[in-house]
């Protein structure tokens, strides 16, 4: 996109944030979060998600960024430097661009085009299923956007509707409340069918986790369908049957899938159909994980393979240590349940336990199993959930594929 095409702003006339001493540091590394406690004052009263030129204490322009009265991130920057300017429509421009490779190879029709502070939007969430877009909007600034958001989409893709998927737990901490709206083109269906690895799913973007599937997760799909032949696994938290049914499709004899929730395990089971997997190789176990990986080690069963995806355990730092037990409990079961040879999968998406952390975690669980583990491999999010380096807490998912020795 050109200057021209795009609506740019720039610092310059904007409402005036003033730092406190010595806080303007996270702006001059390009972190995108400034916090309450370091706001000195800002001039009148920015309605919320309105831009703002940020300064240092001494009056040096740090940037650009959106005014969140509510939130303890009271700033959130979208553009750095004396000479900054924003185009929202430029960032979706380059976001859209950088995922065509990913779509035109055929691996997929599904991705993240837009993944918040790594592409300069912060709070903006998008998801591509098929020929639809579902959205996140996470903060008064990137509500305040929606309207430009949807009409750029638009234009860079051919889409059948554009659906507004509030995350009501994220817009609290803003003071806002929203509902699920159609922003553009018509509503969704219930289902949506997408194509991942040649696998197909149905993803329910309405009531399902997220924005509808777990998208961060495709690559580590493929790796696993590619370690899977010959092995009877049990995929653990497997909501809608993403890694059972990519194991399947990599040769698997058999994926037992276990998740509490009734309604995602109905949809495994319906795209266990939708891929022909029958005759029993394609089950489900409704219930708790730890309570039945328990009944499944004082029944000494085995397998070869066990993928463990559990939601967010810590919320944030104050959490890691509760946490990092559940982890450990759950790691030190699936290895109990593991025959030698056997493969896990295991990972964690709280930001909050690091892949020091959690790689200490998992050794630690490996002891008390009483048997070796080799690392085979470390895994992460999916390129499209792109990371920043100036923004290390964009890196959310991690990983290990072991081997039992």
């Amino acid at each position: 996109m050109t200057e021209a095409e795009g609506s740019w702003i720039c610092a310059d006339g904007l409402p005036r944030l003033v730092l406190r001493s010595g806080r303007e540091r996270s702006a001059l590394r390009r972190h995108p979060w400034i916090f309450s406690g370091a706001v000195a004052g800002v001039d009148g009263a920015p309605a919320p998600g309105a831009m703002v030129r940020v300064e240092s204490s001494e009056g040096e322009t740090l940037g650009i960024g959106q005014w969140s009265p509510q939130s303890q991130i009271r700033v959130r920057m979208v553009a750095f430097g004396q000479d900054a300017r924003f185009s929202c429509a430029a960032r979706l421009g380059a976001a859209v661009a950088a995922r065509m490779p990913l779509l035109s190879s055929g691996e997929t029709d599904a991705c993240r085009l837009v993944n918040a502070e790594a592409d300069g939007l912060p709070g903006v969430v998008v998801d591509k299923y098929a020929d639809w877009a579902v959205c996140q909007f996470n903060t008064a600034g990137a509500i305040a956007l929606r309207g430009e958001i949807a009409r750029r989409l638009t234009e860079l893709l051919p889409l059948k509707g554009i659906f507004w998927r509030p995350d009501a737990d994220m817009l609290r901490r803003e003071g806002v409340e929203a509902k699920p709206e159609t922003l553009a083109g018509a509503e969704p269906p219930g289902r949506i069918e997408i194509t991942e690895n040649g696998i197909r799913y149905h993803v329910d973007v309405r009531e399902g986790h997220k924005t509808g599937f777990y998208l961060d997760q495709r690559e580590n799909r493929r790796i696993v369908a590619g370690m899977a032949a010959g092995r009877d696994v049990l995929n653990v938290f497997s909501y809608t049957g993403g890694f059972g049914l990519a194991a399947l499709g990599g040769g698997a004899e058999s994926a037992l899938n276990v998740d509490v929730s009734a309604p995602a395990l109905a949809l495994a089971a319906e795209n266990a159909e939708l891929n022909g997997f029958s005759g029993g190789r394609f089950q489900c176990v409704e219930g708790n994980a730890f309570e039945v990986l328990r009944k499944y080690r004082d029944s000494r069963r085995d397998f070869g393979m066990v993928v463990l995806d559990p939601p967010k355990f810590a919320d944030s730092k104050g959490a890691v240590q509760g946490a990092a037990r559940g982890y450990k409990d759950i790691n030190l079961l699936a290895m109990k349940l593991l025959r030698p040879g056997g493969l896990l999968a295991t990972f964690s998406c709280s930001g909050a336990i690091t892949p020091e952390i959690f790689g200490k975690i998992v050794a630690e669980a490996a002891v008390d199993a009483g048997a070796g583990f080799t690392v085979l491999r470390r895994l992460w999010q999916a390129g499209d959930h792109a990371e920043s380096l100036s923004f290390p807490e964009g890196l959310y998912l991690k990983g290990l594929l072991l081997r039992r020795d």
